[in-house]
Parts: C-alpha cells; structure tokens; sequence
C-alpha cells in the first residue's frame, strides 16, 4: 500500500515538474516587443495572403498578420489587421502590396515608403491607422498581359484583314509586277553590252583628243610669249611706238601751218559749191516735175498782185 503512494506521488511530482518546467520556458521566451495596431484597405483580390502571415518592411520583418476580414462599412471592401513593431518606421506616405515567397506562392505583407523624411503614422487600439494597398508585381503583371492580349487579339485582326482575299490577290500582283521589274533589269546589262564594248576605242580617242588639246595649248602658249615679245619691242625705248609717235608730233606742225595758209582759200572755195549745188537742186527739181520744159523752155511767172493779168482767188 505504501508502495503504491510513493509511486504516485513520485507521478505527480514528475508531472508537475514537467508542467512547470514548460511554464518557464514560455514565460522565459515570451514576446517582450510592444506592438501597434494597423489596418490595410483594399479592393484587390489578395491569393495567398493568411492570418499570422508576415509583415515586413524593404525586406526586414517588423510584423504579422493578425485578421483578415471584410469592411462592415463599405461592401466589397477587405481589411487587413496588423500588428507591427513600435521601432517600425511607418510614415504617413507608406504604403503596403503583396509579395511572394519563392515558388511556394505564401503571400506576405510588403511595406514601402515613397520617400524618407515623412512624419510617422500614429496608431493605437482606439484610432487605428489605415495603410494603402498597391498593385503588386503580380497584379501588375496580369494588368499588362491582359493589355498585351487585347493588343495581340487587335494585331491578329489587322493581319485577317491584311491576308484577306483581296488583299492577297493584290500583294499577288505586286510580286509578278516585281518579278517583271526584275526581269526587265536583268536584260539591261546584255544591251549595254556593245556600249561596253565600244568603251575602249572612245578612251583611245579620247586620250588623242586631249593629246592634240596640249599640242594647241602648247601652241597658244607660245604665240601668246611671241605676242608679248613684240608688245614689249614695240613699247621699248626708241622702238616703233616711239618713232610714230614723233612722226605724228611732226605731221602736226605741219598741218597747222597749212591751216593758217589755205583755210580762208578753202572756205571761199566752199561757198561757192554750195551755191552751184543749190542751183543744180532747183534745176534737177523744176525737171522732174515738168519734164516738158526741155522742149517747151520754162513757163512764164503768174502775174502777182497789181500786175496785168492778176486774177485774186476766189474763197
């Protein structure tokens, strides 16, 4: 009977220890860290994200998740409870989006600032501050394969309606029209075949011609040298220009005297050929308008007034 009382007090004593034991381990590691309130709003869809999920802020963990449910207030929209470390810097411009570990596909809260400096975002159990939600990379993702679909479905139209049957029939005969194009150019060096031919002998020629050009040019050289030879002989000092040039100083002493001698001879001279000329102009003129008086002589003068035979016009 003894025994049997020492052993079960031996039991409990065992088992009292041992609960013991893990109470102080508990109490040992409790979680000392003073945590605050947050609230995350959102419309998105949230995949992967659970109750005790973590917080984390660029990349360091600074929370948990603690409930996720809808917004009693406003339908449709979910809120997202957090409980996040009091060191945490949660500004007023922090903003949160999801993210994913590894391949495993567990969502995890990410919490981002736009810039450094904000003021800090106060909360506590009575006024609970609420934190945005951000596409994440994954719902960006979808966002743009969607539009990259819409854009693919509008591109495969445009190439319907590019390979329609009309169209295919035109792009038909603009390859026979190349073709054609083609056909005709390569034609084109067989006729300027005799062109090339003929190329040589022009050059030939060509090489003569300008072999006869430096001749000519060669000559014009020279008679130009010749010519100003004789500029120069003549322009000399006692050369032809400078003879002539007296001779004509010499003609003009001359002349000058004879002006002084045989001017008055020669003006008397003139008047009288320009009297005899006026004579001869009444003469030649009388003839050719009567013809008659050749034969007949000159008719007399009409009678003036107060002569006989003075007939006044009549008005």
């Amino acid at each position: 009977m003894e025994n049997r009382s020492y052993a079960l007090m031996t039991g409990f004593f065992t088992v009292a220890l041992l609960v013991a034991a893990i109470l102080i381990g508990l109490w040992l590691n409790r979680d000392r860290t003073t945590m605050h309130p947050y609230e995350i709003v959102t419309t998105q869809t949230i995949p992967g994200l659970n109750p005790q999920a973590t917080v984390r802020y660029r990349g360091l963990e600074v929370g948990r998740v603690d409930d996720i449910v809808f917004d009693p207030r406003v339908t449709g929209q979910i809120l997202i409870k957090l409980s996040i470390e009091e060191g945490a810097p949660v500004t007023q411009t922090t903003f949160a989006s999801l993210g994913y570990q590894g391949v495993t596909g567990i969502a995890f809260i990410q919490l981002d600032d736009d810039r450094t400096g904000s003021p800090l975002l106060q909360s506590d159990k009575n006024h609970v501050a609420r934190i945005p939600l951000r596409p994440g990379l994954l719902d960006q993702l979808e966002k743009r394969g969607l539009a990259i679909l819409e854009k693919t479905e509008r591109i495969t139209d445009s190439l319907n309606n590019v390979l329609s049957k009309e169209n295919q029939d035109k792009l038909t005969g603009a390859f026979d029209s190349i073709n054609k194009a083609a056909a005709a150019y390569a034609e084109i060096p067989g006729q300027l075949q005799p062109t090339l031919a003929r190329l040589p002998a022009l050059a030939d020629k060509l090489d003569r011609t300008m072999g006869s050009v430096q001749g000519l040019s060669s000559s014009v050289t020279a008679a130009a040298n010749n010519y100003d030879r004789l500029a120069t002989s003549l322009q000399a000092p006692g050369g032809p220009v400078e003879r002539a040039g007296a001779a004509i100083d010499s003609l003009g002493g001359v002349t000058s005297d004879l002006e002084l001698q045989t001017l008055p001879h020669v003006v008397d001279m003139a008047d009288e050929a320009k009297t005899s000329l006026r004579a001869v102009r009444r003469t030649v003129t009388n003839l050719g308008d009567r013809p008659q008086s050749i034969l007949f002589g000159a008719p007399s003068a009409e009678p003036g007034p107060g002569e006989p035979g003075f007939v006044p016009p009549t008005k």
